[in-house]
């Protein structure tokens, strides 16, 4: 009992972010001797920090283990991890990740309809959505750290063109490398965004075209 006390997330009830990187580290042995694949993935609330500023820590709580329960409905072919905050990882052990894919938009789409949540007495309304990144051993990563890294980018990537949506690592390697910025200049995009009262995606594509503009002007001068 104390073990799988240990081993679990108090809140949610899934595993915690020790046990997910012993079996994360655990399943890249096997594959590599079995010769098999797997998938990782790492989903996030969109607008968690506002929900638990707008209505404090209880119903960032509740949030939380709504979300987990849903992820929860993945079955036995999900390992279900909370990594930290409201990051979550979920392993599929011999699942490629089109197949993940599939399974995580049914969770993408549960939670985008999802409105009711509640844990213990507490119960509100409040509809979020989730962005999810994911990878794949070993088309994406041979070992623990460059997986995680690559599910992490797409996760990243999935926030920053519009959220409620799911990115693939190698659709995070297909993004011009005009389009990553740095911590300083997304922090700058960000705060534009607020002024401007529009999604940091739109500044972005704003972006993108002005690149684009200046790339085809130069081309054919």
């Amino acid at each position: 009992m104390s073990n799988q006390i240990s081993n679990t997330d108090p809140l949610t009830g899934v595993l915690n972010r020790q046990t997910f990187e012993a079996t994360l580290n655990t399943l890249v042995e096997q594959a590599e001797k079995d010769a098999t694949p797997f998938s990782l993935a790492l989903a996030d609330l969109d607008g968690f920090k506002a929900i638990n500023d707008d209505l404090g820590h209880q119903a960032g709580d509740a949030i939380l283990v709504g979300f987990a329960d849903v992820l929860k409905t993945l079955g036995e072919d999900a390992i279900v991890c909370r990594y930290g905050g409201d990051e979550f990882a979920v392993l599929f052990p011999g699942m490629e990740r089109e197949q993940a894919f599939l399974k995580l938009e049914r969770v993408r789409a549960e939670i985008e309809h999802k409105t009711e949540y509640g844990h213990g007495n507490y119960t509100f309304k409040r509809s979020t959505h989730t962005s999810i990144g994911v990878a794949a051993y070993p088309i994406d990563g041979s070992d623990a750290n460059e997986l995680f890294r690559k599910a992490d980018a797409a996760l990243y990537r999935a926030k920053l063109t519009g959220r409620n949506k799911i990115i693939l690592a190698f659709e995070e390697r297909m993004v011009p490398k005009t389009v990553h910025f740095t911590t300083t200049q997304l922090e700058r995009l960000t705060k534009l965004s607020q002024e401007r009262s529009v999604s940091e995606a739109i500044l972005l594509r704003e972006a993108m075209d002005d690149l684009l503009i200046k790339y085809m002007h130069g081309f054919h001068k």
